[in-house]
């Protein structure tokens, strides 16, 4: 039996601001009882300690460097024997956002926050916390958790680690003061440390120390060792070429599952796929749109921001204000895109409806009631929204990177295919896409095809926590290697 402390700032249904709380919820949940002992911990966050009233407090210690004790509660994943250890201090509890407040702009004490929430984990982990649980690797998850790898290294504890990158694009980089006030090693500041252009990076932490580091899908893993995806870290991915490795994310079909999803209108399968229609009424309804079968109601749910290619939608929506086509947008990001959404959505009613935020079960709603769903992404490490439409018969219009370009299945290939795949991040490959998809929904017996292909693909969790399993002891291998060379 393995002993895994799974390490992220956000886990569903606790607190979700993307992805990650779905990959940090789901992945935990197949991992547990493949002769692995795992365990989440987190912080607690005020929104994370009202999703665990049942919360238990388990242990209560001294942080390096800390001047108030940090508390310890224990609760578990809803329908799961998994553990989840929620990290309780007064920088995590406040109102707002895991990582901005309420206006949109990132806490100014991030470094002290997640410096601190790393060097509890690392406390977990060489058993300092009073909980008697030998951990034997520590699964870190983007930037939040980048120093945890840094110091198991710098302590030179037996514990390994495997790093994954959800996104590279966000590195947490601070000034390079704030190495003092974090009472870090000074050594750690260096070109081969976590120095990045003169500031700390956090990411750095985890891309130099750990003994393993994947992605969230193999395209994506390939692309960031490129100078297009990046984002200046390529020379040192190349660097570690021989650790790095993409495991495509699941998804966890016990709420993604149109057959007996609680949170949509009427469930539906393969083999009953016309209910499906319900839920486009229902959605439209919802919305004030016009209950028009025959016109194809396209959706987008996620962040609204260049990376998304919101810009590259916005571009195209005038001209297709004009044709027989539905829209329906769930986001919140960039104000200026924002707007720019709302102000289409009130100049054109009858055929394209915005709400900005989050709401979990209108994401539901929204993958079960639209006929296509839309993802103009410049850059995806995975993408899950594709699998959850995939899942429910929605078929996906993707641009060819990162994960997206592993998943989906343009509709030129035939028989297997499973959506639509354009190439060229413009307004113009998006258009001509979106007209092919037009198309092929007017041959309903071609749409049908394509809907049956894509309810048959199996994204499930099951595979993916295998190639995770071998992960892990590939790290343990790494470990064991470098500790018998050393002197």
């Amino acid at each position: 039996m393995e002993n895994i402390l799974f390490a992220a700032s956000e886990v569903f249904p606790l607190v979700k601001t993307g992805g990650l709380a779905d990959v940090a919820s789901g992945l935990p949940r197949a991992l547990k009882g493949q002769r692995t002992d795992i365990r989440i911990i987190m912080p607690a966050y005020n929104s994370a300690m009202q999703h665990a009233p049942q919360a238990r407090r388990v242990g209560q210690w001294q942080i390096h460097g800390g001047t108030e004790p940090v508390t310890l509660w224990e609760d578990r994943l809803p329908n799961s024997s998994v553990k989840v250890w929620l990290v309780d201090h007064p920088l995590f509890r406040r109102d707002g956002g895991p990582y901005v407040d309420d206006n949109g702009e990132p806490w100014s004490d991030n470094a002290q926050r997640f410096t601190l929430f790393c060097r509890a984990v690392v406390d977990v982990a060489a058993n300092r916390a009073g909980l008697d649980w030998a951990v034997d690797l520590v699964h870190c998850n983007d930037w939040q958790t980048g120093l945890v790898p840094a110091l198991l290294k710098y302590e030179n504890l037996a514990v390994a680690s495997v790093f994954t990158v959800h996104n590279l694009a966000y590195q947490g980089l601070f000034e390079r003061g704030v190495i003092e006030s974090l009472q870090l090693p000074e050594s750690l500041w260096s070109i081969n440390g976590m120095e990045f252009y003169g500031k700390l990076s956090f990411i750095k932490g985890g891309l130099v120390f750990a003994d393993m580091i994947n992605t969230v899908s193999p395209n994506y893993g390939r692309e960031i060792t490129s100078d297009e995806f990046g984002c200046g870290l390529e020379h040192l991915l190349q660097s570690r070429a021989d650790r790095l490795t993409g495991i495509l994310n699941g998804i966890d079909e016990k709420i993604w599952n149109p057959r007996n999803d609680p949170l949509i209108h009427q469930h539906y399968g393969i083999k009953n796929i016309k209910d499906k229609r319900i839920n486009k009424t229902a959605l439209q309804r919802k919305f004030d749109l016009p209950e028009r079968a025959d016109h194809p109601l396209i959706g987008h749910v996620g962040r609204l921001v260049t990376q998304k290619g919101i810009d590259m939608l916005i571009d195209v929506l005038p001209e297709w204000m004009e044709k027989p086509v539905q829209f329906v947008i769930l986001g919140s990001g960039d104000k200026q895109l924002e707007q720019a959404l709302l102000d289409c959505s009130h100049a054109y009613p009858q055929n394209i409806a915005v709400k900005v935020g989050y709401d979990e079960a209108l994401g539901h709603q929204i993958e079960a009631g639209v006929d296509m769903f839309l993802m103009p992404s410049r850059f995806e490490p995975c993408g899950l929204n594709q699998l959850y439409s995939l899942r429910y018969g929605t078929i996906p219009l993707v641009h060819g990177v990162g994960g997206l370009a592993d998943t989906v299945i343009d509709e030129s290939q035939g028989e297997e295919a499973t959506g639509f795949v354009f190439h060229g991040a413009d307004p113009d490959h998006l258009n001509e896409t979106l007209l092919r998809a037009l198309q092929c929904y007017a041959d309903q017996r071609r749409w049908r095809q394509l809907i049956g292909n894509a309810m048959k693909q199996d994204f499930s969790w099951k595979s993916s926590a295998k190639q995770y399993r071998q992960l892990y002891r590939q790290a343990n291998d790494h470990l064991l290697l470098n500790s018998t060379q050393a002197p």
